[in-house]
């Protein structure tokens, strides 16, 4: 009792009200703190698929028979592709792909039926626009998919495997893309939103030319940045706690690990992020260059994470030198308590990798903040 009364009289307590009445005041920092992560998540979840469909076909049919027509509803009937036009020939159907009209073209020759009448092999020319890299390795493997299969069809003998696959997924049976991409999205808005919020709200101070104020006033440097430092962590928890009720409730996360686990481990990137915009505000000197330095930062470390791409799709220089990345390790924490349910046991080495950023983060900018004070 008397360590509460002590710490509702102390000159914490009154610079924290302070900065609580302040964000309270402030609608900008309101609506950064609510409204873009909820739009961020939305979009980012709902938009983000590493799947392609309907992609648009174009088909030069020289053929013009029943096996022909037959091997064309073979490639579309699983929505991937559409036919999308059938140019006269193949100079028109290079020109439509050169022109970003069509995805791909598939030109069948006029000896198609013919061919496989007699049990003889048949070349089939596909064009695929390959300027996303991503897109035209898909639709290939899928066009090489569908002919292996009419292929079968047409060869009853080959229709025996000797080696025949049962897959079981794991962790996501549905294949649902929000369920790898929204746990990484948690930890972009809590970076995005963590460190721009933290580090224009430290440096408004300068701006204002309150800091001075402050300065006169019987505090320490240190209760001066706490009391900075405790409203906004409580804030961003309540981000973390909106992203994780969408999570649950528009993308159905499963969340099969310890749920205040996920709270606690998440507490502790906010104090990263929050380490990170202070330690921006130290180097800025208003809020314009906090904004433009904050995005030279952001952008390394939410690429290098792995929240929107694969790691293991990087060269292997940035898969070595994401291992720095504070975020990259938040990101495997979420996913794995998320969507697996593993035990603290599992997830030390990213716990031990986050406290040491928060520390040396934190420490780095409570020196600055401090030297500028002085």
């Amino acid at each position: 009792m008397n360590f509460i009364r002590r710490l509702f009289e102390s000159r914490f307590w009154a610079l924290t009200l302070k900065e609580i009445r302040q964000i309270l005041k402030n609608r900008q920092l309101i609506f950064l703190l609510i409204f873009p992560p909820t739009v961020q998540l939305l979009i980012f979840g709902l938009a983000l698929s590493p799947n392609v469909d309907h992609l648009s076909l174009g088909i030069v049919d020289y053929a013009r028979s029943s096996e022909s027509r037959e091997f064309v509803s073979a490639l579309v009937e699983n929505d991937v592709f559409d036919v999308a036009a059938y140019p006269k020939n193949q100079a028109e159907l290079g020109q439509a792909v050169r022109n970003g009209q069509l995805i791909a073209g598939l030109v069948i020759p006029p000896s198609f039926d013919r061919d496989l009448n007699q049990g003889d092999s048949t070349d089939v020319q596909v064009l695929i626009d390959g300027v996303d890299a991503n897109t035209a390795g898909i639709a290939r493997g899928y066009i090489q998919q569908t002919i292996n299969q009419y292929t079968r069809q047409l060869n009853p003998q080959f229709k025996t495997a000797l080696i025949e696959t049962q897959t079981r997924f794991l962790y996501n049976p549905g294949l649902s893309s929000s369920w790898f991409f929204v746990p990484g999205v948690i930890g972009l808005v809590l970076t995005l939103t963590g460190s721009l919020v933290s580090s224009v709200t430290v440096i408004r101070e300068k701006d204002i030319g309150t800091l001075e104020q402050l300065l006169m006033t019987p505090a320490a440097g240190w209760e001066i940045l706490l009391a900075k430092v405790v409203p906004l962590f409580i804030l961003l928890m309540g981000d973390v706690l909106l992203a994780s009720a969408m999570g649950r409730f528009v993308f159905q996360l499963p969340f099969r690990g310890n749920f205040f686990l996920f709270l606690a481990l998440s507490g502790l990137y906010v104090f990263v992020s929050i380490g990170i915009g202070i330690l921006l505000a130290t180097l800025a000197r208003t809020q314009q260059q906090v904004v433009l330095t904050s995005f030279f930062f952001n952008v390394p470390i939410i690429q290098l994470s792995g929240a929107i791409a694969p790691i293991e799709s990087m060269p292997k220089f940035f898969q070595i030198l994401s291992w720095l990345d504070p975020l990259r390790h938040y990101v495997a924490i979420a996913r794995s308590l998320i969507l697996k349910g593993v035990a603290v046991e599992a997830l030390l080495p990213n716990i031990l990798t986050l406290l040491m950023f928060a520390v040396v983060l934190l420490s780095i900018s409570v020196r600055r903040f401090r030297s500028q004070l002085n």
